[in-house]
Order: C-alpha cells, then structure tokens, then sequence
C-alpha cells in the first residue's frame, strides 16, 4: 500500500483553492460591472408593465406599500391623477403569480399583466397571453371565475387551468380591495 504524504494532499488542495479564489473574484467583478444595468432593464421593465396596464398615465409616482405585500403607484398625465397602477399576487397551481393590475379613477380595470408565474406551460401559462388579460378589460368590483361565461363580474376561466385563474382572478381582486383603500384615503381624487 502506497503511503500518502502530506504534500500529496496540500498541493491539490492549494490549486483548488486558488481556482476557488480566482473564480470568486471574477464573478464579484461581473457582478460589480453588470449590477446597474440590471437594475435599470428592472425599472425599466416595471415602467413599460405600468404603461402597459395604464395607458393614459404619462408618468407613474414612487410605489408605495399596503399591507398583503401588495404595492401601487399614481398614473398621472401631466398634473391630472389618471389612476394607479397595483401589484399584487396569489397562490397558483405552481407557486405565486404576480400580476400588475391598472385601475382608473373609477375603479374600472384598464389592464393587467402577469409579472411572473410557474405555472404549467400550455395550460396555466396561458395566463400570460391577451386573450386572457383582455378579459379583465372594463370590469370592476369583485370578480369571480366562470368556467362558460365572462360576463358581469365573471372572468371566464382558461380551459384545464381553473387554478391558475382563480389566483390571477384574487390577485386582481386583493388590487381592487387595495384600490378602494387607497381611493378611500386620497380624498376620492
């Protein structure tokens, strides 16, 4: 049996630890060039969701934050309040969808967008396409899903994916409750 000598040990422990160590460094250095331009494409993608959902406003406020994780902003064109902009989220069939919701002054729903979900490609994914999200379009209130109709306060339901809209269709309703908070507190204006 071939005896092991300390050397046998510290020299390859010694190369990986300076690999480790150098591997270490570089990605602080990536993280460090690249760690504003990600944040910047963030607003921006937030911005660009925010337009999406509200087209009328020209600018947006600071988001500010209620209670239930959800957050919201001020749509304003020019010096005129247009309406706000909420995201909020709920528990799906994979994991939590994050929809961003746009309501005028009104209460009235201008659009809303799925930020982020895990749910099911092809089925609770659909959730992202417009013929989904149009169906929000107009409506106010508290909705509830349908599995046939999408009129009144029903969202009619993406076919085989029933819990994905129920939690698409709570994330709009927790931004319509936060709304009426919010609409309740600005003065109605």
């Amino acid at each position: 049996m071939k005896k092991i000598t300390p050397k046998a040990i510290l020299v390859p422990a010694a190369a990986l630890l300076v690999i480790c160590l150098v591997a270490t460094a570089l990605l602080a250095l990536t993280n460090s060039v690249t760690k504003q331009k990600t944040a910047d494409n963030a607003v921006q993608k937030e911005n660009l969701s925010r337009s999406l959902v509200l087209p009328e406003a020209k600018e947006f406020s600071e988001s500010e934050a209620l209670e239930g994780g959800i957050t919201y902003c001020t749509g304003k064109d020019g010096a005129d309040n247009v309406g706000y902009v909420f995201t909020s989220g709920a528990k799906g069939y994979g994991g939590t969808v994050s929809v961003m919701v746009g309501v005028d002054n009104e209460g009235v729903i201008t659009g809303i967008e799925i930020l982020s979900h895990d749910e099911t490609p092809g089925l609770g994914a659909n959730s992202t396409k417009p013929d989904f999200k149009n169906r929000f379009i107009g409506k106010s209130g508290t909705l509830t899903v349908s599995k046939t109709s999408n009129d009144g306060q029903n969202i009619q339901a993406i076919t085989a994916a029933t819990i994905t809209s129920k939690a698409v269709v709570s994330a709009v309703n927790a931004a319509l409750a936060a709304f009426e908070t919010v609409k309740g507190g600005a003065g109605n204006g």
